[in-house]
């Protein structure tokens, strides 16, 4: 069924160069990576409004797609929720498939060459990430950085979950947190006339008129295209462009490649907001009764540009009391504690009520497993959460002046008070995304829910997350559309009426 893809190929080769005894856990690692992928781009086939697929039909050993053209494309059925690699093969027209870029080159259907590609790096990727990461499941991490690079699959529900195009094999072992190397950032010096600078920039990062801006090496070699000495160690995150400087903060720096989806960098605009935004966020948590903090910006700046800025932020472990540790949500699926019915449920309640308070507010969480911390006691029962960069919230002026909160000054494409776009930012993120993942599965995931929502006050919020559908973004049709920009969305079947006829996702 497999013929090696491209991408698989290349990645083979420069790491036979730079690190050959990874090379047999690479090759080993490569059909469970081809699955899943597989099984993150089946999910999309099966529940997003992709124009090519005419029809879809539950078969007794499985789901069958209609295509537009008249063929068919078959496989398992489709848990929207589930997170582990159970499509092995899917079948187009008979034909079977295990690779991912292979079966959507075939599917020839508008941009699938570009969104192939894409996919055979996603694979690569992935494999050679498993390759280099070292597993004790059993050990809870005491740094920060420890637990990120616990998340080595990135997306849960991405197909491309691990694409960095860009990155060689070199930087990716270099660079990416899997591999638990320290990086050492630069320091470009800018003259602080040149600078917008958004709260206190620190005294260490000066140096006489100019400021230090934390750059990271791979920018300042591919885009910046200057030496630039590594000064400032540093240990990756999972967003891979955020550093923890060991005792100080958390470093945003600019990167200018496309990871995942996105391309990552940091704009002027919200380098000048960052300030306003810290302080709103504080005000919002206030407002929680304990049970969120909002990390605060330190300070942010840019030589206007968006390829040389950086943001510096406290480290979420600041609201750990000792003996908690602070933990981001997307890493807890790679402890046991999601196996637990009743932890589960707890985590739910807690992330509910935090989230539907904050959207009550007038504030509309991007909440997915990597801005969401939780902070977990000793015995790991989950306590309140810790959110981190406010960049992708909404606002709605109108619900904060109910409520007696100032928006002054925020940025205007934050803010609207239309209420399904509130809740699809909240309800995609926490539900469809960080509760999602960690319960691994609609069943785990409905019944959680379904003890939290009944313990919720009965607000318009709540009735609409408990409806027969939960809004998410439709990830893949994202990136087979690329003349188009800002977030597309789907519909995937509520895991809290998981037993009533569901929509096919064509809305």
């Amino acid at each position: 069924m497999h013929r090696p893809d491209t991408a698989e190929a290349e990645v083979a080769e420069e790491l036979a160069a730079v690190r050959p005894r990874l090379v047999p856990r690479y090759g080993a690692e490569l059909p469970g990576a081809r699955a899943a992928v597989l099984s993150r781009l089946w999910r999309a086939f099966a529940h997003e409004p992709l124009p090519w697929i005419a029809g879809r039909e539950t078969a007794r050993d499985g789901l069958v797609l209609r295509l537009g053209d008249g063929r068919q494309l078959a496989g398992p059925a489709a848990d929207p929720y589930r997170t582990d690699a159970y499509v092995r093969v899917v079948r187009l027209d008979e034909v079977p498939y295990d690779d991912p870029a292979r079966l959507v080159t075939d599917l020839a259907v508008p941009h699938s060459a570009g969104f192939a590609a894409e996919l055979g790096h996603s694979v690569a990727s992935l494999a050679l990430s498993r390759a280099g990461a070292e597993h004790h499941p059993d050990e809870w991490p005491d740094s920060d950085w420890a637990w990120e690079r616990r998340v080595v699959d990135g997306h849960p529900f991405h197909p491309n979950c691990r694409s960095r195009p860009g990155f060689s094999v070199a930087e990716q072992l270099a660079y990416g947190p899997e591999h638990a190397p320290v990086v050492g950032l630069g320091l470009v010096p800018v003259p602080a006339v040149e600078c917008l600078v958004s709260g206190v920039w620190p005294r260490d990062l000066r140096d006489g008129a100019s400021l230090l801006l934390p750059v990271h090496p791979w920018q300042a070699a591919h885009v910046l295209k200057r030496p630039c000495d590594e000064q400032l160690a540093a240990h990756p995150l999972m967003s891979l462009r955020t550093l923890a400087v060991p005792g100080g903060p958390h470093v945003k720096t600019a990167l200018s490649t496309r990871l995942t989806s996105s391309v990552r960098d940091i704009s002027v605009a919200s380098i000048a907001a960052s300030a306003t935004l810290s302080s709103f966020g504080e005000a919002l948590a206030a407002r929680m009764d304990g049970l969120l903090h909002v990390t605060r910006t330190l300070g942010a700046a840019t030589a206007h540009s968006p390829d040389l800025a950086a943001v510096l932020r406290e480290s979420p472990q600041v609201y750990a009391a000792p003996g908690e540790r602070v933990v981001p949500v997307a890493a807890l699926a790679t402890t046991d504690l999601p196996r637990s019915p009743a932890w589960l449920a707890a985590f739910a309640r807690l992330a509910l009520t935090v989230g539907l308070r904050a959207l009550e507010l007038g504030v509309a969480l991007e909440a997915h497993g990597q801005n969401l911390l939780v902070a977990l006691s000793p015995t790991g029962d989950p306590l309140r959460l810790v959110y981190r960069d406010l960049a992708d919230i909404r606002i709605s002026p109108a619900r904060l002046a109910h409520h007696g909160l100032p928006a002054p000054g925020l940025p205007a494409r934050m803010l609207t008070d239309d209420a399904t776009t509130l809740r699809r930012k909240l309800f995609g993120s926490l539900v469809g995304g960080a509760l999602a993942s960690v319960a691994g599965s609609g069943p785990a995931l409905g019944a959680a829910l379904e003890g939290a929502v009944r313990e919720l006050p009965r607000t318009g919020d709540l009735r609409a997350l408990c409806g027969a559908s939960l809004p998410v973004k439709a990830l893949t049709v994202m990136r087979l559309t690329p003349d188009r920009t800002g977030d597309i969305w789907t519909e995937l079947p509520s895991p809290l009426t998981a037993g009533r006829p569901a929509s096919d996702g064509q809305g």
